[in-house]
């Protein structure tokens, strides 16, 4: 039986950095970023490799043309050698952002920023599956900055970006830490949920907490709305209880004064092992001179996404959305 694109890329994937993973001693992660690069680059980087791994390995490299294969069915194949990597050494808030929900993030960016070309930042970057998914889903001219703490994470990015041909520029460090950017049109981040351990830094932030550690969800809805433009829009990830917890009151307060509120679309509870896992889109527009509210904003709590029907009768309702509030 032929294997799919997909399928041929994952054996590649997988098996070439297992090959690494044994002769280097390294994880699984990092043996895959490595065979990233060595395909990428078009020859073998690590110069520590015994005679014969170079051999097996430039075998198998050599029955790979990635010019052949679509920057979609490297994402996703690369996607899933990620998956089975970090099954392996899994940390609760390394979670990558379903396809669906990058799709929808994809579509609605797409609808909303009208420009031919324009710049969008990712300051919880991982490593990189929905900012590609964006870039692969929106046939605009793109250039996008990813941020991420987590230098593994963030060496997956830089490859996955490198073999679909997308051009980012990619910075490792605390996100919440200055960044040194130039504003962009806009944001796409699934937000990194929990406590800042920083004190002496959230400090600087108007949605520090009181007393005791600062929510890091709020802070980065701060710092993105900060590096963007006037006008800009910004789709976060959210949690279903953002506006619900002990310190909600600021980021109201917050969110009235910086932003209009576009949208808030509910993902289906059938996508997350609970109800306390749940999530939804968040859509806001940098306030700026003669930007305006929408008349109102756009809120549907989505079906599940394999039922085309429910699924097309959202769609049209959107559409039908926009055409009253932003065309």
């Amino acid at each position: 039986m032929e294997m799919s694109p997909i399928e041929q890329l994952f054996t590649l994937f997988n098996e070439t950095a297992i090959s690494l993973q044994e002769e280097l001693g390294y994880s699984y992660l990092e043996a895959l970023a490595e065979t990233g690069e060595n395909l990428f680059h078009g020859s073998i980087l690590q110069e520590e490799l015994s005679e014969l791994a170079v051999k097996r390995l430039s075998k198998q490299y050599s029955e790979i043309h990635l010019e052949r294969f679509s920057p979609e069915e490297i994402r996703r194949a690369f996607q899933l050698v990620i998956l089975k990597g970090m099954k392996e050494n899994v940390q609760p808030n390394h979670q990558m952002t379903p396809d669906t929900v990058g799709m929808l993030v994809a579509y609605l960016a797409g609808k909303f920023i009208k420009e031919p070309s324009f710049r969008l930042l990712d300051p919880a970057v991982g490593t990189g599956n929905l900012l590609m998914t964006v870039l692969n889903h929106i046939s605009k001219e793109i250039s996008a900055v990813g941020v991420d703490i987590d230098d593994i994470l963030l060496k997956l990015a830089y490859v996955n970006a490198n073999l679909q041909g997308h051009p980012v520029q990619f910075f490792n460090q605390d996100s919440l830490e200055p960044l040194f950017i130039d504003p962009v049109d806009g944001v796409v981040a699934d937000l990194p949920v929990g406590y800042y351990p920083n004190d002496i830094r959230a400090a600087e932030y108007q949605l520090k907490a009181e007393s005791g550690h600062s929510y890091s969800h709020h802070l980065f809805i701060e710092q993105s709305v900060l590096h963007t433009k006037p006008g800009g829009y910004l789709f976060f990830v959210i949690p279903n209880s953002l506006f619900e917890s002990d310190q909600a009151g600021k980021l109201h307060e917050f969110i009235k004064d910086h932003v209009f509120v576009q949208g808030l679309l509910q993902l289906p509870i059938s996508m997350f092992k609970n109800t306390q896992a749940a999530k939804s889109i968040f859509i806001v527009q940098k306030k700026g001179e003669g930007i305006t509210a929408p008349k109102q904003a756009l809120l549907a709590n989505l079906p599940n996404l394999s039922k085309r029907q429910e699924m097309d009768k959202i769609l049209s309702e959107i559409e039908t959305w926009f055409k009253e509030n932003k065309d």
